[in-house]
């Protein structure tokens, strides 16, 4: 027994030595070079470097795709004077936005809030609703402190509808009652948080709501309406079953938001619904529907 395990230990030796022999590239012929500096490995995880419980990529890469390209966000554009967040509800991915807003006047016109929450509710139901190539954004509303308040105008007292570039008079009207268009255009934080927000996206049409009259009016800055204005007031119109004026005329309006866009070049119109309580949602969803059809083939 003692000469075998003899002989097996020899052999188990001997094949260990060949084997050393030839991974260390010292066969003949092979040169050793003993200068070169050591490699650095990189430690693998066995799955490739997912990790237990990771995700995989390609549903990492779906999922990466599906967050950029969210339907329904929404955005913080600036505050009031109390410091209440002016949001903005965005609805699609397109580049071309088309803008609607609601709650200029506060407690005055809150109908129009209501309004402006009924579109963000039909939007958030309708994928449908916004063309491809769009972006659908609602600010429901635009003077919260007003709202709170019970009062048409911001905390400072202020028309916001007078605060913004398009022929800007430190007073002007309401009725036949003298408000106060600001300091400045554009001195209240609402205006300016609009007007900045406008700056940065692309608006190629806008709609703004009041209260009351039961009309559809273009914009205008310093002359007649531009056609685009003129198109979209008609087809807002038409389909909503308001009628449509060319101008308002009942009191001066100075530094008016619609006829400052339509200073920046956005075709724009003022709908003033029938009262001050009612939504009337059933026409002005279809007033909608009119516009976005309208702005997807221009």
């Amino acid at each position: 027994m003692k000469t075998t395990h003899l002989i097996l230990a020899l052999l188990i030796l001997l094949a260990l030595g060949v084997g050393a022999y030839m991974l260390s590239g010292s066969g003949e012929g092979q040169t050793i070079n003993n200068d070169l500096p050591p490699v650095e490995t990189i430690p693998v995880e066995p799955d490739g470097g997912i990790g237990d419980g990771a995700q995989p990529l390609d549903e990492l890469l779906a999922s990466s795709t599906e967050d950029t390209m969210t339907y329904a966000s929404e955005m913080k554009i600036g505050s009031s004077v109390n410091e209440t967040e002016l949001t903005a509800h965005h609805f699609g991915n397109g580049t071309n936005e088309v803008l609607f807003i609601t709650g200029v006047h506060g407690a005055d016109s809150a109908n129009t809030v209501a309004l402006g929450e009924e579109l963000i509710d039909y939007l958030t139901k309708n994928e449908e609703a916004v063309p491809e190539g769009m972006r659908v954004t609602v600010i429901p509303v635009m003077n919260p402190d007003g709202l709170a308040s019970g009062s048409r105008f911001n905390a400072n007292d202020v028309d916001l509808n007078r605060n913004f570039g398009c022929d800007w008079a430190a007073s002007s009207k309401w009725r036949d009652q003298t408000v106060s268009g600001g300091s400045a255009a554009y001195s209240e934080p609402e205006a300016a948080a609009l007007r900045d927000y406008v700056a940065e996206v692309n608006v190629v049409g806008a709609v703004v709501w009041f209260a009351a009259e039961g009309k559809v009016y273009p914009s205008a800055c310093e002359g007649a309406p531009s056609k685009a204005s003129a198109e979209l007031a008609a087809t807002f119109a038409a389909s909503a079953g308001y009628p449509v004026e060319a101008e308002f005329d009942a009191y001066q309006i100075n530094g008016d938001m619609t006829n400052w866009l339509a200073e920046e070049g956005i075709p724009a119109i003022s709908v003033l619904l029938s009262d001050r309580e009612s939504t009337e949602w059933n026409k002005n969803e279809a007033g909608v529907k009119a516009v976005l059809e309208l702005l997807s083939a221009n």
